[in-house]
């Protein structure tokens, strides 16, 4: 299982992630990203990694 971490003070609130992963992100009413899952499974780790990968402040990072 992957583990996702968000630096809410880095989102933008782009929701590049959302739109890559939304199964996996959202964006609260203030335009910061929240993980909708504590742990992602493995049959979403390969498109929660892209999704990380496609936020342009970097602030998300995966964990195992």
């Amino acid at each position: 299982m992957v583990h996702i971490d968000v630096d809410e003070g880095r989102c933008d609130g782009f929701g590049f992630c959302e739109q890559a992963a939304p199964e996996v992100f959202g964006l609260d009413d203030d335009g910061v990203v929240t993980v909708l899952l504590d742990d992602i499974p493995d049959a979403l780790a390969e498109k929660a990694e892209a999704a990380t990968r496609a936020c342009p402040v970097a602030a998300l990072r995966i964990g195992r």
